[in-house]
């Protein structure tokens, strides 16, 4: 017999992801810290009304991201670990870009009745407003980013990276935080490489040097050892898709690495993983062309680029990595 579990399993899921966008966008978990307040005297120091407040502690607390003892709320153990921003492990600073998704995801009927994106993002056409601040809900994430590739990967031997497309730069600055001997290199757009140089000393890494440039047309103007690409191949139709791999390989000293990584990309049979399937779904309604493509499109690319040794995996904070290494 048929019933309605997965519908109404997939139904009853809204409303806590939401509470918890909610309790990162208002910095709840971070405010508690390792510490345990009242719904008033967070109310206070978040300038909410307790009350209403309440509400939402409460419903946190039935998820398990709050406790809550003699209306004293602390931090639950996943809280504590990851959404507490003031921790390196923080892995909540995405919810402004939640917000942009999250919203586009709405939109995915009118966007295929309309036969284009509904909630449509263009980097090359993006003012110096809507661009600082794009790249600014992308900089958490980012360095985020950069601290996992930092663990996942030797950087020893390596002395120059080049971040392409990287937005603000920040997947830099994680990098950096393990391996400081990195001679970094962002290359943006003209309007995002505008606002990345302040952002960069907000971070501390105003040593970054941001070159401005579309991998699409043209590699880097200099060689690097380390390319990276996160986001970037996704967000592109495939002949640019194609070209920006191409490119990438030429901004490569012989034997150079670059790493691609995001979470569009599907399995061949585009059932899996689910974040890249239902990404894809995003995609209609922000990009002209963008999407998610296959493991088997990725390394068709990159062979023809000239990497070897290609490898898929995946990060603790969810992207899709593809590694490789330039034939020297």
């Amino acid at each position: 017999m048929v019933d309605s579990d997965r519908i109404d399993k997939l139904i009853a899921a809204v409303p806590p992801a939401l509470a918890l966008r909610a309790g990162l966008d208002l910095g709840i978990f971070t405010r508690i810290g390792d510490g345990a307040l009242t719904a008033d005297s967070l109310g206070a120091a978040l300038k909410v009304e307790p009350d209403r407040l309440s509400r939402l502690l409460f419903a946190l607390a039935s998820i398990g991201f709050l406790e809550v003892e003699d209306g004293r709320f602390r931090n639950g153990a996943e809280a504590s670990a990851f959404l507490d921003a003031s921790k390196p492990t923080y892995r909540g600073g995405d919810h402004a870009l939640l917000r942009e998704l999250w919203g586009a995801d709405l939109l995915t009927a009118e966007s295929l009745r309309q036969n284009r994106p509904a909630a449509l993002h263009d980097f090359s056409e993006a003012g110096p407003e809507s661009a600082a601040a794009f790249s600014r809900m992308l900089a958490p994430g980012g360095l985020s980013f950069g601290r996992h590739l930092a663990q996942e990967m030797d950087l020893s031997a390596i002395g120059s990276v080049i971040d392409i497309g990287g937005g603000a730069g920040t997947i830099l600055v994680g990098l950096r935080e393990r391996w400081p001997q990195l001679a970094a290199t962002l290359m943006e757009l003209p309007t995002v490489a505008a606002v990345a140089p302040k952002i960069l000393s907000e971070y501390g890494a105003g040593d970054v040097v941001v070159e401005v440039g579309d991998i699409t047309v043209a590699p880097s103007v200099g060689r690097h050892d380390l390319a990276v690409m996160k986001a970037v191949v996704q967000v592109l139709p495939p002949d640019q898709a194609r070209r920006s791999i191409l490119n990438a390989a030429r901004c490569l000293n012989p034997g150079g690495e670059i790493v691609i990584a995001g979470s569009g990309v599907v399995d061949d049979d585009r059932l899996g993983p689910p974040e890249g399937v239902f990404l894809n779904l995003t995609f209609l309604n922000l990009y002209r062309h963008g999407e998610a493509y296959t493991e088997g499109q990725y390394r068709a690319w990159m062979t023809e680029a000239g990497f070897r040794d290609i490898s898929r995996s995946r990060l603790p904070e969810g992207s899709n990595l593809f590694r490789a290494r330039l034939a020297g």
